[in-house]
């Protein structure tokens, strides 16, 4: 199943994307509609509400009087924590209880309005979000009837947009008009939620081109946002998660592949985490079980320095499904040479732009060869000695 976050500030055009990721096939779980049923009339919720903001929220005839409860709490800070402190578990709650309903072999789409705010971002494989300046969303929910004073309030007390750009795997802009909306929203869902789902199910992961691409300024916001999900993903099982490798180094040519070292205790923990990757996007790579072992290793753990066993190259590799972002993940054991050298390799590259020059040409010419990898292992041990010189001499420490 391939669950998709899609957010949006009020009057963005959220339920637009909605609707149309629903006749598309997708199956959408509407945090809006969640949020009125779980504060129906006889509900806890409803209740919690009453005892926490007063009865004069309740309409005559006992239903929840939802202007009335505006006024108090988007005015409001500590109010306002207050009713999502109330609201948002029994709305989780009542979503997985729908989730948990549906097949495996569906698209989720759960349509969360307070996504960013609530930290949700980091739990789905694809988080969209839906756009408009400020300016148009207050002409839009004007013309809803809303006043512009409460406008303007709803639109102040949600995300910024520099919150919602950091979670953003997607961004929909709807600046135009609404059947350029549904035009794109169509687009992205046929030409990447679907095959990303099509991937998930058949345990494959999206290869990027073998092809290497000028230095993208994004390349960091992307590997942020991987980085989250994965630490949220692993939870406990994961000692640390670092943006490694060419796409890390500020100005560095690479291919288009974001790569990320998850750092664990064990082989065995690696392997615990299998399937929780798998569902969050990163099916295993079954087919690679190590690194190219160098010999003399060194570490920074006394354990596993100057040694030629190549078990401590071991590791599991995991790669996206999503067509739109391909990315590694690299889960290799704390203190092994392997785990190591992804974080000394990104530090010294960056200290030293005369290698990165030198290993941008080491690149160029092993993508004339058909087994990329291989052909740059002769630069790779001469560079791995001349990297552990510069971190014996340097003091590093990962």
């Amino acid at each position: 199943m391939l669950r998709i976050g899609l957010a949006g500030g009020i009057g963005a055009g959220k339920s637009t994307v909605s609707a149309t990721f629903a006749e598309c096939g997708g199956v959408v779980v509407d945090g809006d509609v969640i949020a009125r049923e779980v504060v129906e009339p006889g509900t806890e919720g409803l209740a919690k509400l009453v005892d926490a903001f007063g009865d004069d929220i309740l309409q005559p005839d006992g239903a929840l009087d939802r202007p009335a409860l505006a006024a108090k709490a988007f005015g409001d800070e500590d109010k306002r924590a207050t009713l999502n402190g109330i609201v948002h578990p029994l709305v989780a709650r009542r979503r997985a209880e729908i989730i948990a309903a549906v097949s495996e072999d569906e698209v989720v789409v759960e349509d969360i309005p307070l996504l960013v705010e609530s930290g949700m971002a980091p739990l789905f494989p694809l988080t969209v979000i839906v756009h408009a300046d400020p300016e148009v969303r207050v002409g839009r929910l004007i013309k809803r009837g809303m006043s512009e004073a409460d406008a303007r309030a709803r639109i102040a007390a949600q995300a910024s947009e520099k919150q919602r750009r950091a979670v953003a795997d997607v961004w929909l802009d709807n600046s135009g008009s609404q059947g350029q909306l549904v035009e794109r929203a169509r687009e992205l869902w046929y030409q990447r939620v679907l095959p990303f789902a099509h991937n998930l199910r058949e345990h494959r992961w999206a290869a990027a081109p073998l092809e290497l691409v000028p230095s993208d300024p994004t390349w960091p916001a992307q590997a942020r946002r991987i980085v989250e999900r994965l630490k949220t993903t692993c939870g406990h099982n994961a000692l640390r998660v670092d943006h490694i490798g060419s796409t890390a180094v500020p100005g560095m040519d690479a291919k288009d592949v974001i790569d990320v070292q998850v750092t664990v205790a064990s082989l065995d923990v690696a392997d615990e985490i299998t399937e929780a990757l798998a569902r969050a996007g990163y099916p295993r790579i079954d087919r690679i079980s190590a690194d190219v072992d160098k010999p003399d290793a060194r570490s920074t753990n006394p354990a596993y320095d100057h040694t030629d066993d190549p078990a401590l190259w071991r590791k599991r590799i995991h790669a996206s499904a999503d067509p739109g972002r391909p990315t590694n993940v690299h889960v290799r054991v704390a203190g092994w040479p392997n785990q190591q050298f992804a974080l000394l390799f990104t530090d010294w590259l960056t200290q030293h732009p005369a290698v990165q020059a030198d290993y941008r040409a080491a690149k160029r010419a092993a993508l004339t060869s058909r087994q990329y990898a291989e052909a740059k292992e002769p630069w790779f041990l001469d560079a791995y000695r001349r990297a552990w010189d510069w971190a014996d001499a340097s003091g590093w420490r990962p």
